[in-house]
């Protein structure tokens, strides 16, 4: 999870859409093996899993489920027992977003993950069995590599196009990852979310279970809305945080976002202005928002050189994303800008070790494969078909360029499913029914649109929202403080009930939140 974090925080969130209209006959039941959840000492999610009480196992899924009697994958599994049988509810699957490793959601809900989140859900954990799974091709679920390194997929998924030369660029990396996934094909056709969402059913029968709770955050909601999609008699009951809109999915996800950032950017230079005694970045909100101005201004005429790396105007826009509004992560953020406006104007600067870090990314030689991003790709261009004429994608920013002109080259930017080696094999999942679902979301979020969240909200009729006013972060319930939340995620997983209209919680600051440190 804190990986999870780190990535969000540098600007690489991102999920969505699925579906076929009819389920596949369901694989015959098995039983699961279950065993200690540690693989080696360096095992982080190992040892949290154990450390939480949980139990490890796998369950066998089809590659392609309209071929149930084919080739296999293995789909790793955690379950944690409630620790309080007498009142247990049955099942709560947890799905952590990215798309990515999400068995590591047994152990945030039963311990916490300090300091984020401290406490986890005690009252879910005693009333539950938890239950998180690696989605297939990722994590220990057969990953998916197609041997890129790290820093070129970040030229493809990080850069921005804002002339010309960089969107060639850009055009040449995604052909070049595409192509080096050719080899891949039997496996890109089966890495959509309905696939996905068919293995949780396999997981449900293995685990006994006529029905499941479930809980989802980003990808995780749209997983979820997939899965009620295909198997609505198998939902008891269902809560989608930080949902994208139902026709939001696959390689166009981030193409409505750029006005979100720049919302949220917004929201932080108010902060910064306010601490402007520490910062120096300008006193007030439109003094900040000049600053970062005259940074992408000026690594458009020249590079910056921060430490040993140089920033040119491709890479600003994916630095100044943000994901989350607390203090800690304004603080950090802050201390970033800093560091670009002291390049911009010529000083010999050194990154803070979050900003190295980040900075390391794009210059990365080595395949990371705990990232998945080979995996992430293949879902994105397996839920929805993408364009795959290269100057529609730039025709498209420069039609946005005047409202958009420092997110909207990066939202809008090509990606590899232009070039990508097979189309989806089904149409998407419809999302819309009357069943009932609590959705949770902030008013301000970043990755995922509010106008997105309450697009799902109208077509789930029978749902409730959830809305943390004010808040310009994605990710509401558990990683943000206020009883508001918690409180209608909890009573309505405990109690069943869901709120009788939708509710507006006003948000929790925590002290300091308004007034940074000077």
């Amino acid at each position: 999870m804190t990986k999870r974090r780190k990535v969000l925080a540098a600007g690489l969130a991102i999920a969505l859409l699925a579906g076929a209209g009819q389920p596949v006959a369901a694989s015959p039941a098995q039983r699961i093996a279950w065993h200690d959840c540690r693989t080696g000492p360096d095992d982080e999610t190992g040892q949290r899993l154990a450390a939480a009480g949980a139990t490890c196992g796998e369950v066998a899924v089809p590659l392609d489920h309209a071929d149930p009697g084919g080739r296999t994958l293995s789909v790793a599994v955690a379950r944690r027992a409630a620790t309080d049988p007498a009142r247990r509810l049955g099942t709560l699957l947890v799905n952590t977003g990215g798309p990515g490793p999400s068995r590591d959601g047994v152990a945030l809900l039963a311990q916490g993950l300090p300091p984020e989140v401290p406490a986890g859900a005690p009252s879910l954990a005693a009333r539950y069995d938890l239950v998180g799974i690696d989605p297939r091709f990722f994590g220990l679920s057969s990953p998916l590599e197609c041997g890129w390194p790290t820093g070129r997929y970040l030229h493809s998924a990080q850069l921005a196009s804002p002339d010309r030369a960089s969107f060639e660029r850009g055009v040449a990396v995604a052909r070049e990852l595409a192509a080096q996934c050719a080899d891949r094909r039997d496996l890109l056709a089966h890495a959509s979310t309905r696939d996905i969402a068919r293995d949780l059913d396999v997981v449900r029968a293995a685990l006994g279970e006529a029905k499941i709770s479930y809980l989802g955050w980003s990808f995780g909601s749209h997983l979820g809305a997939v899965y009620r999609g295909l198997f609505p008699q198998r939902v008891e009951r269902m809560v989608l945080d930080s949902a994208a809109a139902p026709g939001a999915a696959g390689p166009a996800l981030t193409r409505e976002t750029a006005p979100a950032d720049a919302a949220a950017l917004r929201d932080w230079a108010k902060w910064a202005a306010r601490g402007d005694g520490r910062y120096r970045l300008g006193a007030t909100a439109g003094e900040v928002l000049a600053t970062v101005d005259r940074i992408a201004r000026t690594a458009a005429r020249e590079p910056l050189r921060v430490g040993r790396h140089r920033i040119d105007a491709a890479m600003i826009p994916g630095l100044l994303l943000t994901v989350d509004d607390s203090d800690a992560f304004y603080a950090e953020f802050s201390s970033q800008v800093v560091v670009l406006r002291d390049a911009a104007r010529g000083l010999a600067v050194t990154p803070t070790p979050t900003q190295e870090w980040k900075l390391s990314l794009y210059a990365d030689p080595d395949v990371e494969p705990s990232f998945g991003f080979s995996a992430t790709v293949a879902n994105q261009c397996a839920d929805r078909a993408a364009s795959r004429d290269p100057e529609s994608y730039y025709r498209d920013i420069q039609a946005h360029r005047a409202t958009e002109p420092l997110f909207g080259p990066l939202a809008r930017h090509i990606t590899p499913c232009a070039f990508w080696p097979v189309s989806p094999s089904e149409a998407p999942v419809p999302i819309g029914d009357d069943r009932p679902a609590l959705l949770v979301g902030a008013s301000g979020d970043p990755v995922t649109p509010y106008a997105g969240q309450r697009a799902l909200r109208r077509a789930l009729t029978g749902s409730r929202m959830v809305t943390l006013d004010g808040a310009f972060r994605h990710g509401v319930y558990l990683f943000d403080p206020t009883p508001c939340v918690t409180e209608a995620v909890e009573s309505y997983l405990l109690g069943g009930a869901l709120p009788r209209t939708d509710v507006t919680c006003a948000r929790h600051r925590s002290p300091g939140r308004t007034t940074p440190a000077s």
